[in-house]
């Protein structure tokens, strides 16, 4: 799924809201990742977690809720809750291609993470809108990089 091409400025934004949103909620940690599972952003605390696996899994669990969603003639599902003994989760629509991923401990109020995650998302969307509207030719599609050779995928930025 191509991703819009993401420069610095993009990037501290996207960490910016997702580090607000990890103050605002007490969320233990957020992440934005593409819909085939890429990790693109990330902030909080992730020493617990894996958050390769972790991004791969939720975008495999969202793919599966949009399976149901067309069986029971449902266009759409937005989100997808995972409650724990320990830790719960909220994997959220932003665009068409990315996903929001907020992991919370279980005595944090899911009513309070939906409410500050339903803020962000808007505004992270907004982000990956203005990356798209500056170079609409240039996306990038992770699932296609070659993990031996990123050469192509890591260009240094031509110093201004």
């Amino acid at each position: 799924m191509p991703l819009p091409q993401l420069i610095a400025e993009d990037v501290r934004e996207l960490d910016r809201l997702l580090s607000d949103l990890v103050s605002r909620s007490e969320a233990s940690a957020t992440m934005i990742i593409d819909k085939a599972g890429f990790l693109i952003a990330q902030a909080g605390d992730f020493e617990q977690f894996d958050s390769t696996t972790l991004a791969a899994l939720a975008a495999g669990s969202f793919a599966a809720t949009q399976g149901m969603a067309s069986v029971v003639s449902e266009p759409n599902f937005n989100s997808v809750y995972q409650q724990g003994e320990n830790f719960s989760l909220l994997v959220q629509n932003i665009e068409t291609d990315t996903l929001l991923m907020v992991v919370f401990a279980a005595e944090v109020s899911v009513g309070a993470v939906k409410y500050f995650s339903n803020a962000a998302v808007p505004l992270l969307a907004r982000q990956f809108l203005a990356a798209r509207k500056r170079n609409p030719n240039a996306t990038i599609d992770l699932a296609t990089l070659n993990m031996e050779n990123s050469s192509e995928f890591f260009r240094k930025v031509a110093q201004k």
